[in-house]
């Protein structure tokens, strides 16, 4: 089988003075400050852990390695994050939301252009970051094939691996992944990733707020993982039950009375 890989999924970290792109409570559970992120992956290059963009990590190499990933294209993708993986000698691949390019608190087309030539690997994230397993065939085309498209123009270079907003996805979703020359999708299953991982179901491990080294660690052994897992099997009955739309309105108002 060959090493085993987790796949670490950061999104927006925090700047003082500068406002969050949301201020939804399922949102912000994923927010990390600058300080925070810093000491994680000083931690790991400590540790003697390597940071590997997804298309390295799909190599497995021998040795501690983690996958770092974020989401979404925030412009603190490169005011914040690539500096601090620069200096600590880390890869890692950016899957940007084609769509929001541009907009505020996302990052501008000269933005992503310079965040590539700091040699990151840009992924994409869709168009709109709509739900995928909620889309028509066409739609399905738009958030995945036309956002890659639209994001090689802007770096000139095609874009090798997506990931799925929200990590929804469905069999046509991989489908139109692969037709569409990708090499990869990331999805939100908590596992780690092996030769024997089929690529167009990556898992990830999303990193929140207040995770602490101990907690990084037993993430990054895979220690934590069961336990994740089972409650991400609770969550993913839910969003069943209830369909997408709904799951989120209910987990909204929980996050909002805790």
């Amino acid at each position: 089988m060959g090493p085993k890989i987790v796949f670490l999924m950061y999104h927006e970290l925090e700047l003082p003075g500068r406002p969050l792109i949301q201020s939804d409570p399922g949102y912000v559970r994923y927010i990390l400050s600058r300080e925070s992120f810093e000491s994680e992956i000083r931690w790991l290059r400590q540790n003697g852990w390597r940071g590997l963009a997804v298309g390295e990590a799909l190599r497995y190499p021998e040795g501690k390695s983690v996958a770092i990933t974020f989401d979404d294209g925030c412009e603190t993708d490169l005011i914040v994050a690539a500096p601090i993986l620069k200096e600590n000698g880390f890869n890692a691949t950016f899957y940007v939301t084609a769509g929001f390019i541009g907009n505020p608190g996302y990052m501008s087309p000269g933005q992503l252009r310079e965040l590539h030539a700091l040699n990151f690997e840009i992924g994409c994230h869709s168009m709109t970051h709509a739900y995928l397993d909620d889309l028509s065939p066409a739609d399905l085309r738009r958030e995945i094939s036309d956002a890659g498209k639209k994001i090689a123009e802007i770096i000139g270079q095609r874009v090798q691996h997506f990931s799925c907003p929200g990590g929804r996805y469905n069999a046509a979703a991989i489908a139109v992944a692969k037709e569409s020359g990708y090499l990869s999708l990331a999805t939100s299953r908590v596992h780690a990733n092996s030769t024997t991982t089929y690529p167009f179901r990556l898992g990830r491990v999303a990193i929140l707020s207040g995770t602490d080294n101990a907690g990084l660690e037993r993430i990054c052994t895979g220690e934590a993982l069961a336990r994740m897992r089972w409650m991400e099997s609770a969550r993913g009955a839910a969003r069943k039950l209830l369909g997408n739309a709904l799951y989120d309105r209910v987990r909204g108002r929980i996050l909002r009375e805790r």
